[in-house]
């Protein structure tokens, strides 16, 4: 945006620029400065050669519009901060209740582990059992059906010793009955302990598994 005015002490032509930012801040510092540059020209405009009416009418309107822009960012910021407000209320509403979501590492307790799997088809499929540090454990062929089932493993590891309780992540590399790749869908459950809010979604504990919110896919409150 330019403003420009004639001097009419020295008669040289002065011209100034500044530039919007997408930011807060970059705006309220552009509109005091247009403020300043107006109220400027406005005293040194020569009484012989006034301001055209029409370039001062387009200044106030770009002033009135860097105006409103600033109370919209306000606004704006308002209405972010209580959404996240409400996000964190309902995160912690989580807290003791069943979930399941999308994942696939869950928690081996008492010799125990569960995951609910999703085929388009049926078919076979390559499960691989990896723990919390990325070794695999147990590897094993199964015949799947179409549609959702739970897939559960005792613990029992590919050399036939017993895993210890802790994390363990499933991959299913699945194949229907005419040997084309397709895509398995795993979704993990258990009980929310806690509450991490140091990301930009909330993230449910379970245990040290991390569920981001979104990928809740059903809750249930034992009573």
């Amino acid at each position: 945006m330019a403003v420009s005015g004639t001097n009419s002490s020295t008669g040289t032509s002065t011209t100034n620029n500044t530039n919007v930012s997408g930011g807060t801040t970059g705006i309220a510092n552009n509109f005091d400065q247009f403020l300043t540059l107006l109220t400027t020209q406005l005293k040194n405009q020569s009484p012989l050669d006034p301001l055209d009416t029409n370039q001062f009418t387009a200044q106030l309107v770009q002033f009135a519009g860097v105006e409103q822009q600033l109370k919209t960012n306000e606004t704006l910021s308002s209405l972010l901060s209580l959404n996240a407000a409400g996000t964190a209320t309902s995160a912690v509403g989580f807290i003791g209740a069943k979930i399941t979501a999308d994942g696939a590492t869950t928690r081996l307790i008492d010799g125990k582990a569960e995951w609910k799997v999703n085929m388009p088809s049926a078919g076979t499929a390559t499960v691989t059992i990896k723990d919390s540090k990325g070794n695999v454990v147990q590897t094993a062929t199964k015949t799947l059906v179409a549609g959702d089932q739970t897939y559960s493993w005792d613990g029992t590891t590919s050399i036939g010793s017993k895993a210890p309780d802790g994390e363990y992540t499933i991959t299913i590399d699945a194949k229907n009955v005419a040997g084309e790749s397709i895509t398995a869908k795993t979704q993990i459950s258990g009980i929310v302990d806690g509450v991490d809010f140091t990301s930009s979604i909330p993230m449910l504990k379970i245990g040290s598994i991390s569920v981001p919110i979104d990928k809740v896919k059903s809750v249930v409150r034992s009573e």
